[in-house]
């Protein structure tokens, strides 16, 4: 059994070593994911909010949020993200990135994006 458990750990290690050089991306992808699955509720936030204003006003929301804002969140978010998936273990690397997909395409799931 502490074999078994042994090996594991070390297919782990070697996935999330095969992972690691790649933190940069994988991080930008995950948010980018959350952003698409989120993005479509903020849109919605945004037009209820703005509605009844000038079309000049709404578009201006619009071209600032979607082409700055998400711009912006992706930039400065990502390498934050890349530090803090770094800090994980090696073993726990593979594992996390997993489960964070799997969570955020259950979630697109459930909110019927998928």
């Amino acid at each position: 059994m502490a074999n078994l458990i042994s090996n594991l750990i070390e297919f782990l290690n070697y996935l999330g070593a095969f992972i690691y050089p790649w933190l940069t991306e994988v991080a930008t992808a995950i948010v980018a994911c959350l952003l698409v699955v989120f993005g479509a509720d903020i849109n919605r936030f945004l037009r209820r909010y703005f509605a009844g204003r000038s079309f000049l006003l709404r578009t201006l929301i619009f071209i600032i949020v979607n082409a700055f804002g998400y711009g912006l969140i992706i930039i400065h978010l990502s390498p934050l993200l890349a530090q803090y998936m770094a800090k994980v273990p090696t073993h726990w690397l593979f594992v996390l990135v997993v489960a964070v997909f799997f969570f955020i395409g259950s979630w697109a799931q459930r909110n019927r994006q998928v």
